[in-house]
């Protein structure tokens, strides 16, 4: 994979969260971790090993470097968007139904399944981050997955928006959602999951909570489908 590519996605996110050591040249760059963090954005970029993305300033692009060091220490708030990246590169791939190219598609599904969790607190906001640092992280990552060479489906951490969309599609007549036959199917469907174990309730969410969040991911699909001209979604 190339550098450039790779580097927002992996390079950025640990060498960022272990402050590595910047040029000695460079003054304060020991003084606060999040100046460390700033000072090896900055290298790496006057290095040409990454450039700023998102049209972002080089300080605007320091700061997401510290945003992204507060991320990786909020473990649960990581893994869950590690997880809707994985599903999203699975699942939700950057092209139509006929395999042209769509990356706005795919982008748009990060970013509003990024949205959901953190509507339900189900994400920690990070310090020094805003939702926009958490898409723009999850973005990176699933920009990073997208060249899997096809091991993801091996995987299939997508199974999850694949369960949600078949209830979509049953709820589907001439392309209309019956959007309360996907809600009443959801929530008899995670209440059965939760009941026989499958399925556990996160602390601080109660099973109304999981339902409606199943169901803005739904919302996620039905976009994603109508941007991409599917009527489900498949193994990429």
């Amino acid at each position: 994979m190339n550098v450039r590519k790779f580097f927002p996605a992996l390079v950025l996110l640990f060498g960022a969260a272990l402050t590595a050591r910047p040029a000695l040249s460079q003054t304060n760059c020991t003084a606060t971790q999040e100046a460390a963090v700033e000072c090896f954005v900055a290298n790496a970029v006057a290095t040409d090993l990454a450039k700023p993305r998102y049209g972002m300033t080089l300080a605007q692009f320091e700061s997401y470097g510290v945003a992204v060091s507060q991320i990786l220490r909020t473990h649960h708030t990581y893994i869950i968007l590690v997880g809707i990246s994985g599903a999203v590169a699975d699942a939700t791939p950057p092209t139509n139904t006929n395999g042209t190219p769509n990356q706005t598609a795919q982008d748009n599904a990060v970013t509003q399944a990024v949205a959901a969790p953190n509507n339900f607190d189900l994400t920690t906001m990070p310090k020094d981050a805003s939702l926009l640092d958490l898409q723009h992280f999850s973005l990176d990552v699933t920009d990073a997955m997208n060249g899997n060479d096809r091991f993801l489906e091996l995987l299939s951490p997508g199974i999850s928006l694949r369960i949600i969309d078949s209830y979509l599609v049953t709820a589907t007549t001439n392309g209309a959602v019956n959007w309360t036959e996907v809600n009443t199917s959801l929530s008899a469907a995670i209440n059965n999951f939760v009941k026989s174990g499958l399925m556990k309730v996160p602390p601080g969410m109660t099973l109304t909570d999981v339902t409606s969040f199943a169901y803005s991911l739904a919302q996620v699909i039905h976009n994603y489908k109508v941007e991409t001209h599917r009527t489900a979604l498949s193994a990429n």
